[in-house]
C-alpha cells in the first residue's frame, strides 16, 4: 500500500543537507550568477526565496544587493534558525506555496530551487508564483528530472522511473526509509507544468562554462577541464539529444516575452517550446 503524501514540515530535521552551509551558499551563488546574466542586477528589487528552509540562499540573495528579501517556507524549525541569524535583512515567512501571502504582481524575482518534488501540489505552487509575481519578473527553477539515472536524495540508480509501490520496496529494501516520498517528473511533464511562462534553459550555458556561473566545482581537475572543453565546443544538435536524462535542469521563466541580457556565452541559453 502506497503512503499518502502529506506536507513535509520540519523538512530541514530530518535532512541534513539544508543545513549544510557552504553548500547552500555555493548553489546562491550559482542562481544568483544565473538570474544576473538574465535579468541584470538584483540591486533593489523584491525578492523572493519559496521554499527557504535555514534561509542561506535568502541571505546570498539579500547580500547581492536585494532591496527587500523574503524567505518562505512551512519548516518552522528551519525558519526559526533562519529568522535567528538573518532576520535582520531577510523577512521570513512562514506560509504554504499554495496560498502564497503576497499581493498580486508584488515580487520581481522568485527562487523555486528544487522544491518541486517534495510539494504535494506543485501546480498550484507554479500557479502562485505566476500570480504572485510583477509582470516583468523573473522565475529562477533548479528542477530534477525524473529521467537522472541516479536519484539525488537517496543515491539509489533508477529509483525515481519506478511507480510509488515499488519505489517504496526499492527504499526499504537498502534501508534508505520506509517510504518513497518525493515525486518528480520528465522534461515534458515540467514544460507542461511551467506552460504559463516564458521559459529559457540554462542547464547546458552552466554546464559548459561554469566559471562564469560560480559552478567551478562541478568538473574540478583536469578530467573537468576535458569535459568542460567538450561541452563548450559540441554541436547543439548533440546536446538536445541529451536532454531528456539530464539529471537537473536550470530554467528561468518569465511572464511576458523577455530574453537575456547578458554577454554571449560558448553555449548560449534556449527557448525551452511551450507545450
Amino acid at each position: 500500500m502506497v503512503k499518502q503524501r502529506v506536507a513535509q514540515l520540519e523538512y530541514s530535521e530530518f535532512q541534513s543537507a539544508m543545513l549544510d552551509e557552504a553548500k547552500r551558499r555555493r548553489k546562491a551563488a550559482k542562481i544568483i550568477a544565473v538570474l544576473e546574466h538574465f535579468h541584470g542586477p538584483l540591486a533593489g528589487l523584491t525578492v523572493g526565496d519559496v521554499g527557504c528552509s535555514a534561509g542561506f540562499i535568502a541571505d546570498e540573495l539579500a547580500q547581492a544587493g536585494a532591496g527587500h528579501t523574503l524567505g518562505i517556507d512551512i519548516d518552522v524549525p528551519g525558519l526559526r534558525k533562519a529568522a535567528d541569524r538573518f532576520g535582520e535583512r531577510v523577512a521570513f515567512v512562514c506560509g504554504d506555496g499554495t496560498a502564497l501571502p503576497f499581493p498580486d504582481g508584488s515580487i520581481d524575482v522568485l527562487v523555486f530551487n528544487h522544491i518541486y518534488e517534495h510539494v504535494v501540489d506543485p501546480d498550484a505552487v507554479v500557479a502562485e508564483m505566476h500570480r504572485v509575481l510583477s509582470d516583468d519578473g523573473v522565475l529562477y527553477l533548479g528542477l530534477g528530472n525524473r529521467l537522472g539515472v541516479m536519484e539525488p536524495h537517496y543515491k539509489l540508480p533508477f529509483l525515481s522511473y519506478l511507480p510509488p509501490a515499488l519505489a517504496d520496496r526499492y527504499v526499504r529494501a537498502f534501508g534508505r526509509a520506509d517510504h518513497y516520498y518525493e515525486r518528480f517528473r520528465t522534461r515534458r511533464g515540467l514544460r507542461r507544468m511551467l506552460r504559463a511562462f516564458h521559459v529559457w534553459d540554462y542547464t547546458f550555458p552552466v554546464l559548459a562554462t561554469p566559471t562564469k556561473f560560480a559552478g567551478g566545482e562541478l568538473f574540478p581537475g583536469l578530467p573537468g577541464k576535458v569535459v568542460k572543453a567538450v561541452l563548450s565546443r559540441m554541436p547543439r544538435e548533440l546536446l538536445r539529444l541529451l536532454l531528456p536524462v539530464v539529471p537537473t535542469y536550470l530554467w528561468v521563466a518569465t511572464k511576458t516575452p523577455r530574453r537575456p541580457v547578458g554577454a554571449h556565452l560558448p553555449q548560449p541559453p534556449e527557448r525551452v517550446r511551450p507545450l
